[in-house]
């Protein structure tokens, strides 16, 4: 049975060309590992959904959706805040 999905993703892209893959079933744990990626700079070459690559909107959504939680959890973190001020005073929701 192929996982729904696939990241796929290089480490240290700058010195590094080998490409490793990541399987979720849960698209929120797959967005909770594109934030890990994102936040150590790793390149990610593309997501499959069921097996096929995704669509360019799809793919610019999911990494969205990433980049939101990342920055809510930046900002309720630094300037501790909960998450429903976070919401209310930058627009960002986890």
């Amino acid at each position: 049975m192929i996982a729904k999905f696939a990241i796929h993703y290089i480490v240290f892209p700058e010195h590094n060309k080998r490409e490793d893959i990541h399987y979720s079933d849960d698209p929120v744990a797959a967005e909770s590992f594109l934030m890990h990626l994102l936040t150590g700079g790793a390149k990610i070459n593309s997501i499959s959904h069921d097996g096929t690559p995704m669509e360019a909107h799809q793919f610019d959504r999911m990494l969205r959706v990433a980049t939101d939680r990342l920055a809510a959890q930046m900002l309720s973190r630094s300037l501790d805040l909960d998450y429903v001020e976070v919401k209310h005073r930058f627009g960002f929701s986890s």
